[in-house]
């Protein structure tokens, strides 16, 4: 988390998408007799999923819930910040580090862009705002939160679907349980991936055999790259308001001042010393 109001602003963001889905009945009823009751049902639905016995017990075994979490959850306000408010706060303070990390990645940049067509500006203006380019990846225990919120009835469904790929990205040795760590509502890594775009987009670009998003820089940025590829990035085109790509950074994030901050720092660092 870049900090707690662009946290905030895309936590928002997610609220707003996964209302719109609708809560359908479920296997395991959100919010009905005790949390371990319902875990083991969970369990028992993991498993009928194909997920490993071994992943299951080492991400499930002894979670509990987190009334954090719920609070936290319901506690969100309507983000309200205007885009000069916002990006004043955020930009300028992160872009002398911002242009050191262009410089310091300048060769991974280079390959991922040849790779994906999606610029180094662009990249590491997302790295900046989401957690000061990995400084402030989060605190919180990824799968207890997850199972928090799956749990909870507001918005179930989804989150035991992202608790399923939790799972199977401790399944496949990308993380282990006691490190995946991250914001509260579930987004892990240095550019808080949620665990279903983790699955779908993550890469290992250094080659070391894991996706990793929490320490490998190259992984982080390329996987990032990747997503916006993913999402329709046109390789050369403006992404500024109004540009082909801005509709791609709305995609990563859709509140529009958020979106317009990202295309903002981007185009200060492309023309940064």
């Amino acid at each position: 988390m870049a900090s707690t109001t662009s946290h905030l602003i895309k936590a928002f963001a997610l609220c707003a998408v996964l209302s719109l889905s609708g809560v359908p009945a479920l296997a395991a009823s959100c919010g009905t007799g005790n949390f371990d009751a319902w875990l083991t049902s969970f369990k028992s639905e993991a498993a009928a999923n194909g997920i490993s016995q071994a992943a299951i017990t080492a991400g499930l075994n002894g979670v509990t819930i987190d009334q954090t979490v719920l609070a936290r959850d319901r506690s969100q306000k309507v983000f309200s910040q205007s885009f000069e408010e916002f990006s004043g706060r955020m930009v300028p303070p992160r872009l002398t580090r911002g242009a050191n990390m262009m410089k310091q990645y300048g060769s991974a940049l280079s390959r991922i862009e040849q790779a994906y067509g999606v610029p180094g500006e662009v990249l590491v203006a997302i790295w900046g705002l989401e957690t000061d380019f990995g400084v402030n990846t989060g605190k919180f225990q990824t799968l207890r939160s997850l199972a928090t919120l799956a749990y909870d009835c507001r918005r179930a469904d989804e989150f035991r679907s992202q608790l399923m790929d939790a799972l199977r990205i401790v399944e496949r040795g990308d993380l282990s349980p006691q490190e995946m760590r991250g914001a509260w509502a579930g987004e892990i890594g240095q550019t808080q991936f949620m665990p279903s775009s983790w699955i779908k987009y993550a890469v290992d670009f250094d080659g070391n055999g894991r996706r990793d998003l929490l320490h490998s820089v190259p992984d982080v940025l390329a996987s990032t790259a990747n997503y916006l590829a993913s999402h329709g990035w046109q390789h050369g085109k403006d992404w500024e308001p109004g540009g082909a790509n801005f509709a791609v950074l709305q995609q990563w994030n859709k509140s529009e001042v958020y979106a317009k901050t990202v295309a903002y720092f981007a185009s200060q660092l492309a023309h940064a010393p």
